[in-house]
Order: structure tokens, then C-alpha cells, then sequence
């Protein structure tokens, strides 16, 4: 999700005052009331960021930011807007879809369906590495990349740890086939 919109809501001193400045915040400007709000927010197509004097019931966290001391600076609002523009394109880079899975490179987990699983660092990277090779990826190249292992010694490390993440998504998501293998190596179904 990409920031589109600020919704300033039940505040025109607000409005009127961004309004002004509104190009140089790159960023579409619009005002609700409690009349029109639900209507904007749908309108928003989830792009937007809603500016209010208290929490709003129904919306998450990273799309409210609640202004309940006045006066504040014009500057600490637009640090505040700042500030979570970072957090949000923080969130987006952070999260990849892989097939019905996400995964979050910040917390290590994957989800699907509102189910969670946490992964190692290990894990999450191998998991990511997979996702982002084409072809099937043969230990010895695993071992390099991930593992960063440059021995010709006889390890079954990989072996090991692809097959305890394919027991870990078995038991959680009930999925034989997230991880496939081939005599040509790994890859992600």
C-alpha cells in the first residue's frame, strides 16, 4: 500500500492550514466529518491516512495518527506524517508474497489466512532465497548463498533445515508442497 491521501477528520483550522501547503507534502489533501467518513475511507481504496483529535475506533494503528495536544507546530505534524510514511514503505519492503503465503522479513514470520508461523532468521532467508530464483537451486549453491559455506566438506545442514521448515509448515498450514524438490535442487511451489 502505497500512501495516496491525507483525510483530515472534524478539523478545519487543520485543513485549512495543510491546505495551504499541501504541495509540498506531495500528497492528495481531503477533509471528512463524522457524516462523510466512512464514504472517504472507502473511497480511499486503502491509500490514505487519516488526521484526527482522537483515535478512531475501526482503524488500525498505522492509519491514524492522533493530534490531542494543541497547539502543536505545523512542523510536528508534518514530522508526524513524515514519520509514518517511513514506518509504512518500512512495512511494504518488509512484506513478500509468496504463492497464498506473506512474509514478513521484519518479524519472521509467514502467514496465510490469518494463521501465523515464526521462522529463524535462517529460515526466513532461505525461504526468500527460493522464492527468488526461477529454477530449482541445488544444495552446494544453498550452501554458498545462505549458509555462505564454501567447503567441499560433506554436510547435510541444508538437508536438515529444509526439512524441519517443511515439518514446521506441514504441522501448521497442513502444506506437503510449499518447499518441492527435484534432482536438480529446491524450489518454492
Amino acid at each position: 500500500m502505497n500512501l495516496k491521501k491525507i483525510i483530515i477528520f472534524d478539523s478545519k483550522e487543520l485543513f485549512a492550514i495543510l491546505n495551504e501547503i499541501k504541495d509540498f507534502l506531495n500528497l492528495e489533501l481531503d477533509y471528512a466529518d463524522k457524516k462523510n467518513l466512512n464514504q472517504k475511507i472507502k473511497d480511499s481504496n486503502s491509500n490514505f491516512l487519516i488526521i484526527s483529535n482522537e483515535k478512531i475506533s475501526n482503524l488500525e494503528n498505522n492509519m491514524n495518527i492522533v493530534i490531542d495536544k494543541t497547539p502543536i507546530k505545523i512542523t510536528k505534524i508534518i514530522q508526524s506524517i513524515n514519520l509514518h510514511l517511513l514506518k509504512n514503505n518500512f512495512i511494504i519492503q518488509s512484506e513478500k508474497e509468496i504463492g497464498p503465503y506473506k512474509l514478513n522479513l521484519n518479524s519472521r514470520e509467514i502467514s496465510k489466512d490469518k494463521i501465523k508461523l515464526n521462522l529463524t532468521e535462517r529460515e526466513a532467508n532461505l525461504i526468500l532465497y527460493l522464492k527468488n530464483s526461477s529454477l530449482p537451486v541445488n544444495i552446494n549453491k544453498l550452501e554458498k548463498d545462505v549458509w555462505n559455506y564454501e567447503s567441499e566438506l560433506e554436510t547435510h545442514t541444508v538437508e536438515t533445515h529444509i526439512y524441519r521448515l517443511r515439518k514446521k509448515i506441514k504441522d501448521k498450514f497442513n502444506d506437503d508442497n510449499f518447499i518441492l524438490s527435484s534432482k536438480n535442487g529446491y524450489k518454492i511451489n
